[in-house]
């Protein structure tokens, strides 16, 4: 491997929203793919906490009923529902080729802290960003909508002690983006050699 490219390719990966997709479908295999790469990630104790599912055609479809439903539930309880948000909630997993919902589930044989395993999931999903990336396909985490809500764990058949962690939207981009800024390295790192 040419260790140019390989930076080339973490420098140069972006979210890329939903609304940005074409609509083409991507080739299951790619899915498939991101999440083998995904289960590479450093795991303490290799407790593998990441889980995931993978909903395309018209689950989807079932997806954007039952996160809409949990919205209306849950929000309606509280009085802070909102037609839009609700509506929003229905269309928005449409434009995705698929969505995976990424869950994080505890081993209770390990004593693993839980920002570990909630830390390993986030290094898995890094692996679906950049490899999404270098297959030329789309990718965006989202943790709004029902992510935190308790009532969103049945949803995935996740126990009080698991989290459900957000959605990444898959899609094929219109296009790339270009450009983004990042602090210089100097500014965030301090070395210390003596």
């Amino acid at each position: 491997m040419n260790a140019s490219d390989f930076d080339r390719i973490i420098t140069t990966r972006r979210s890329i929203f939903p609304q940005f997709y074409t609509g083409e479908k991507v080739d299951d295999a790619v899915v498939r793919q991101m999440l083998v790469n995904a289960t590479w990630a450093p795991t303490h104790k290799l407790t593998q906490p990441w889980r995931f599912i993978v909903f395309t055609g018209e689950g989807i479809q079932q997806l954007a009923q039952r996160q809409a439903a949990v919205y209306k539930e849950v929000t309606s309880r509280d009085g802070s529902f909102r037609q839009d948000k609700f509506e929003s909630l229905l269309r928005k997993p449409l434009l995705s080729s698929h969505v995976i919902a990424v869950c994080m589930v505890r081993d209770p044989k390990r004593s693993v802290p839980e920002v570990e395993e909630i830390g390993a999931v986030f290094c898995a999903i890094q692996n679906i960003y950049l490899t999404a990336h270098a297959y030329g396909v789309g990718c965006y985490l989202s943790t709004g909508g029902i992510t935190y809500f308790e009532e969103a764990k049945g949803l995935f058949g996740l126990e009080a002690e698991d989290k459900f962690i957000g959605f990444i939207h898959v899609g094929t981009p219109k296009e790339h983006p270009k450009g983004a800024n990042r602090k210089p390295v100097e500014e965030i790192a301090q070395w210390v050699k003596e």
